[in-house]
């Protein structure tokens, strides 16, 4: 392995870690040597997480907080720096999402969504930043944005879709704003990710769920969805020294999604063109 994609000596923190991208970021930075602490909001998740990672000799920690309240994302920040000093990566990756038409979404349901998916991204970073710029110390943010986030995706998406395009512009500015504080802050667009949270939606919807996934699939040029290590390969790249040029990309993780016009064709235009 190339020594500029080890992470020794890095400590890393993995928002929504016990969920399926969060799991598969927080193994693959594990993997090539980084210390990783993992947040979440479910308590059983979480464990089952630690358990897992244990059992394979990683060395990762659990934390339960909820990365949309400002009280518990200081604490957790002031405990963390505590118990294992400064932080030098951070995944912003936890969110909340919603499936409602717009015309029928509650103020509430709207304000859970962008708390977790956009103003916790804010939060974390900005906790993230201080304590870098303070102890004049590099490090490299990387926000799990989506695909949502610059083409709109239907399907009473528009709540979450809102804030991932929150998040991408988040990423720009952060990533001038500290640009000479050493800290590269990057994106990642994920198309719909094989995940068992969104294996377990598209069973829920029976028929439904599986002609959504043969037109997922027509949309994307690889013909196939998005496994999580497809995307905790592209952090694992945008936090090691292989990126160090590299800041304020959003990057697709999207099997060539985001390239194909609404009205392309994939391939030949025809059999005898």
């Amino acid at each position: 392995m190339n020594a500029k994609y080890q992470l020794v000596g890095k400590v890393a923190v993995v928002t929504g870690g016990a969920g399926g991208i969060g799991t598969a970021t927080t193994r693959t930075l594990a993997q090539h040597g980084a210390k990783v602490l993992i947040t979440d909001i479910n308590q059983e998740a979480l464990d089952k997480a630690i358990s897992q990672f244990a059992s394979e000799g990683l060395n990762v920690f659990g934390y339960l907080t909820h990365t949309g309240k400002e009280s518990e994302t200081v604490d957790f920040f002031n405990l963390a720096e505590k118990e294992h000093g400064t932080i030098d990566i951070l995944i912003n990756n936890a969110y909340q999402g919603i499936h409602s038409p717009p015309h029928s979404t509650p103020l509430s349901e709207w304000e859970r969504v962008l708390n977790t998916s956009l103003t916790g991204y804010f939060l974390y970073a900005r906790e993230f930043g201080k304590r870098l710029i303070a102890a004049k110390r590099g490090g490299q943010l990387v926000n799990i944005s989506s695909i949502a986030g610059s083409s709109a995706i239907g399907r009473g998406n528009f709540a979450y879709s809102a804030a991932k395009g929150g998040v991408n512009q988040l990423t720009r500015e952060l990533a001038i704003e500290w640009a000479r504080s050493g800290i590269r802050v990057n994106a990642i667009q994920p198309c719909s990710v094989n995940t068992p949270g969104w294996r377990s939606w598209i069973e829920s919807e029976g028929e439904k769920g599986a002609a959504l996934v043969a037109s997922l699939k027509t949309g994307i040029p690889l013909g196939r969805v998005a496994e999580p290590e497809d995307i905790a390969n592209a952090v694992h790249f945008l936090v090691s020294e292989a990126s160090a040029m590299i800041t304020g990309v959003i990057l697709p993780v999207d099997g060539g999604n985001l390239a194909l016009n609404a009205g392309g064709t994939i391939g030949r235009y025809s059999e005898n063109g």
